[in-house]
């Protein structure tokens, strides 16, 4: 019983793997790129006449009988061909044109069963047979062209050479997939002399765009240096304006110190002339304590005196005059020289500087206010001072005129005698008779010309009393005119 079984199984393992080889013997596959002609059995195909007496399988398996029906391949992958077909064009002109053309067998049964029955067992000879069909209509469509037609429009040739193809290609059952011209040679020259006026317009449309180019490209150097130019300008005008502004600030920085120093000295200079304006005034004051208060208490203490010192009183005005007078020519003098030494420095000082100059002017213009101030309150302490004598004088006149001159007489009589005896300054020998009485006889006339000039000086202070002034040819110091000269009678030897 086991046997039995054991027989059994192996029976079914075996009848299964028969199965299993005729199955695989009998399962053809077709691949994406290939066709299945399965020829032995009468098959209908749609599209296909009747009776055709092979079926054909694409993309999927199938069962075929072994021994009954018989299996082969089409490929459906591209294929191609190169043209190289020599033409002659409408204007009998000699051409070689050079192309591809790709090709396969259509993808519906009609075209596959087409291509099976022309080339099932031929594939290889697949691209010589479109080689010479598109040779043949290739010729025939360069004939009915010129060079210049297939020149301008290549699509036009390829067009009419797939068109005539067309029905013949499908027929084969072969489709067109691209139909290329690459390149249409001309051994003959007609193309490149076709080509000439053309080139030559070129060249010269070249040669004038080139010149135009030039031009413009020499305009706008030009332009270009101008504008250099400009900005070189700009630019020089911009930097010479920094540099002026620089030297600007360098010069001020430069006059800084002596701009502070001028300030610092127009400051001293004002400080000067406060100081001149206040010793001018104390000047002012002095004058007036020294000089003008000193010169009223004398002249009152002489008029109080007058009566008991008169002479006295008279001298020590006249010296007191004559002192004021000296003291206030002195500082006169001195207050003048001071100024002088003071403009000359203010006008030293001001040459350093312009905003200094006005100060020290108005310093200068200050102190010599200061100055003639002082020397008007001097002339006018001196004019008091010669008034207040003069008056005193005049007061002395009014009470003794002989008092008075014979005081003139006995200061000036040296001067007197000096004169009476000039007369006698021109004698270089001189004769004296009678002795010592010709000697008192002319000391007599001398003290006769004295008598003579005291008489004068009386009549002089009586006009001087009248008219307050001395007459011309007098002298106020002495009241008396200068005698004449007189000659005394003498003999000579």
């Amino acid at each position: 019983m086991p046997m039995v079984v054991g027989v059994v199984a192996g029976m079914a393992v075996a009848a299964v793997l028969v199965l299993i080889g005729l199955f695989k013997l009998m399962w053809r596959v077709a691949e994406p790129n290939e066709a299945l002609v399965i020829s032995g059995s009468k098959h209908r195909v749609e599209g296909l006449e009747e009776g055709m007496g092979f079926r054909i399988v694409t993309g999927r398996g199938t069962l075929v009988m072994p021994g009954v029906q018989v299996v082969r391949k089409l490929s459906l992958d591209l294929n191609e061909t190169e043209l190289q077909v020599d033409c002659v064009t409408h204007q009998g002109i000699p051409l070689k044109v050079r192309g591809v053309v790709i090709f396969k067998v259509g993808d519906d049964f009609v075209s596959i069963a087409n291509a099976a029955r022309r080339f099932l067992d031929q594939q290889r000879m697949m691209s010589e047979r479109v080689h010479n069909v598109f040779a043949g209509h290739l010729r025939s469509i360069v004939g009915g062209l010129t060079v210049e037609d297939m020149i301008r429009d290549r699509e036009k040739l390829t067009g009419q050479t797939r068109a005539a193809c067309g029905t013949e290609m499908e027929k084969l059952g072969l489709i067109v997939d691209s139909l290329q011209i690459h390149e249409i040679e001309d051994p003959t020259g007609y193309i490149q002399n076709l080509a000439m006026p053309h080139a030559a317009a070129v060249q010269r449309d070249a040669r004038i765009a080139q010149a135009e180019a030039n031009r413009l490209a020499t305009e706008a150097e030009q332009a270009s240096f101008a504008r250099m130019a400009e900005a070189t300008r700009d630019s020089e005008i911009l930097q010479a304006g920094y540099q002026a502004e620089r030297d600007k600030a360098a010069a001020k920085a430069r006059q800084a110190g002596p701009l502070a120093d001028a300030g610092a000295r127009q400051e001293v200079v004002v400080q000067e002339t406060r100081v001149a304006e206040l010793e001018a005034h104390r000047r002012e004051q002095q004058l007036q304590a020294d000089v003008r208060k000193p010169a009223d208490a004398q002249a009152y203490e002489k008029r109080t005196l007058a009566e008991a010192e008169r002479d006295a009183r008279i001298s020590a005005a006249e010296a007191k005059a004559k002192e004021t007078e000296l003291a206030a020519a002195a500082e006169a003098t001195r207050v003048k020289t001071a100024a002088g030494a003071e403009a000359e420095a203010t006008k030293t000082r001001g040459t350093a500087t312009a905003a200094a100059t006005r100060a020290t002017g108005e310093a200068e213009a200050a102190a010599a206010q200061a100055r003639g101030l002082a020397e008007a309150a001097a002339t006018k302490a001196q004019g008091l001072a010669e008034a207040e004598a003069i008056k005193a004088r005049a007061a002395a006149l009014a009470e003794n005129q002989e008092a008075v001159v014979a005081q003139q007489l006995a200061e000036k009589w040296p001067e007197i005698v000096q004169a009476g005896a000039s007369a006698f300054g021109n004698v270089d020998n001189m004769v004296l008779l009678n002795g010592a009485d010709g000697m008192a006889e002319v000391f007599a006339k001398a003290l006769t010309m004295g008598g003579t000039g005291l008489g004068l000086a009386r009549q002089l202070l009586s006009s001087m009393n009248q008219n307050g002034q001395a007459p011309a040819g007098t002298s106020p110091l002495n009241g008396a005119a200068a005698p004449p000269s007189q000659k005394v009678p003498v003999e000579g030897t």
